[in-house]
């Protein structure tokens, strides 16, 4: 069975977002036939320019007849047309599901489509979402959201996330694990997981202090000393604190616990594990020092975050 794909494209539509295409052709190439087919839509038809310019060939709207309509976004405001919302409406009536994918939350929402319904968008957009309609349920700190037959998912690369997802719901997570590994994705991230990184807030400038985070963060369950991470640096004990705070802001102690937290916020949410076995697995040691230190990142501890976990998966 082929399932085909409408991917909804405009003038100026973000050029990343076509790399959905790849996971669907890689699906195909995983279980070796022809499961996934993608036309790119737009209004007008013929070549459509992306945001930097390349054009894309594609088809006009005509009579919507697809497994599955996927609208792009785009970077800044872009404005609608009545051509676009009313084809959207039709296609998703006519689609066994629907999905945006950074911005393009906006072209949904205009349409109705995600009125009541839980979603997400690019995190710089999502406050703008919840305002310009309030019916919608934004959750701005999310990768990917399913409710009741629409996905939405955050921007940029949280556009492969999205499709790995639809194509784990459709054949299975092992051929979704094989395309990520193709796709040399780091992991297949779970649609509750935050849109942010501890990585990135660190902002470390140096080689060496990049390669002793990278180095906690891949061994975040073993002892993270001061002097195991200046060892991995290559530098004193002295001289690697001082470095770290330099470039961090922070002392190698502050930054291990916040890539801990993150970690098991992480397993928490995925719900498969116990809170003993994630506080060895993140390095915690034992429940009541992961308590601790979600107290001090959350203000709640790690059983409010699974409860919410929990409910947001059984109102999915």
């Amino acid at each position: 069975m082929t399932r085909t794909v409408g991917l909804i494209i405009f003038p100026g539509f973000q050029a990343l977002d076509l790399a959905v295409g790849t996971v669907f052709e890689l699906a195909n190439a995983a279980l070796g036939e022809p499961a996934y087919a993608v036309e790119m839509l737009s209004e007008t038809g013929g070549v459509t320019p992306s945001s930097f310019g390349a054009g894309v060939d594609s088809r006009p709207f005509g009579a919507p007849g697809f497994d599955t309509v996927m609208m792009t976004g785009g970077l800044g405001d872009r404005p609608s047309t009545p051509g676009l919302i009313a084809f959207l409406k039709e296609a998703a009536a006519a689609s066994r599901r629907t999905a945006s994918i950074c911005t393009g939350a906006f072209f949904l929402a205009e349409a109705g489509l995600l009125d009541g319904r839980r979603a997400t968008t690019h995190w710089a957009r999502g406050r703008d979402l919840q305002r310009r309609y309030p019916k919608v349920k934004v959750e701005e700190d999310r990768i990917f959201i399913e409710d009741r037959g629409v996905w939405t998912s955050a921007g940029m690369t949280a556009c492969i996330d999205l499709a790995l997802a639809l194509v784990a719901a459709d054949v299975g997570e092992a051929v979704a694990r094989t395309i990520a590994k193709r796709l040399v994705v780091y992991h297949l991230r779970a649609g509750g997981q935050s849109q942010f990184s501890a990585m990135l807030d660190l902002k470390p400038a140096s080689d060496r202090i990049q390669t002793a985070l990278a180095f906690a963060r891949e061994n975040i369950a073993i002892d993270l000393s001061v002097e195991r991470l200046a060892e991995v640096a290559r530098l004193s004990p002295r001289q690697f604190s001082r470095a770290f705070r330099s470039e961090t802001g922070q002392s190698p102690a502050k930054a291990v616990e916040t890539l801990r937290v993150e970690a098991a916020r992480q397993m928490l949410e995925a719900g498969r594990l116990s809170n003993e076995v994630i506080a060895q697995e993140a390095g915690f040691v034992d429940p009541d020092r992961m308590r601790r230190a979600f107290l001090r990142a959350y203000g709640h501890p790690p059983q409010a975050l699974r409860r919410a976990a929990r409910s947001m998966q059984a109102s999915a």
